[in-house]
């Protein structure tokens, strides 16, 4: 049995705020531990047809989260893999409990400022769209860490290169699930 084997048992989901790296990390992470890697965003945009900006403003936030929480609910259900979670996914009591009862949960928690520092300069996110987003994180941190506390495990992650968080979460999962770092 190779050290990772217990890694791979259940379903990784990624929790956090925008721009903490949960596709980024996930893909690496996936990689590293040889498992399959699950954008949620990615497969509401495939279910959907149509772009996340595009959800917003054709069908409204409202509907994107049902179409989120059924995407979810469907990959949860399918074989252990990375899923890389949208920033409000975690805060639906449904996907949240679907998540606690199929995989293990890790909310990927980085410093606010550098958080806007990422997703300012991007233009795909639309609930920063026109909006300061230190501002906007500010209330999402302020709404949601309580939420994303609820999770399996928590690692801070700073403003480290994506192979080091990756590390950081391997040792995390190792450590919640009683094994040690060989």
């Amino acid at each position: 049995m190779d050290r990772y084997e217990p890694l791979r048992r259940r379903t990784i989901a990624l929790v956090g705020l925008m721009g903490v790296g949960k596709s980024s990390v996930g893909r690496r992470l996936a990689t590293a531990l040889g498992l399959p890697f699950r954008d949620a965003d990615s497969e509401v945009e495939a279910a959907a047809g149509r772009s996340i900006p595009e959800i917003f403003a054709q069908l409204g936030e409202p509907a994107f989260r049902d179409g989120e929480r059924r995407v979810i609910a469907r990959l949860l259900e399918g074989p252990p893999h990375v899923l890389a979670t949208g920033g409000g996914a975690f805060m639906s009591p449904e996907t949240r409990g679907l998540i606690k009862e199929k995989a293990v949960s890790i909310w990927l928690k980085t410093d606010l400022e550098v958080l806007a520092r990422r997703v300012g300069r991007k233009d795909n996110r639309p609930l920063i769209a026109g909006k300061d987003p230190l501002e906007v994180l500010k209330a999402q941190a302020e709404a949601r860490y309580p939420v994303y506390a609820e999770a399996d495990i928590t690692v801070e992650t700073g403003d480290a290169a994506h192979h080091i968080t990756v590390g950081q979460v391997i040792q995390a999962l190792q450590a919640h699930l009683g094994e040690t770092a060989r």
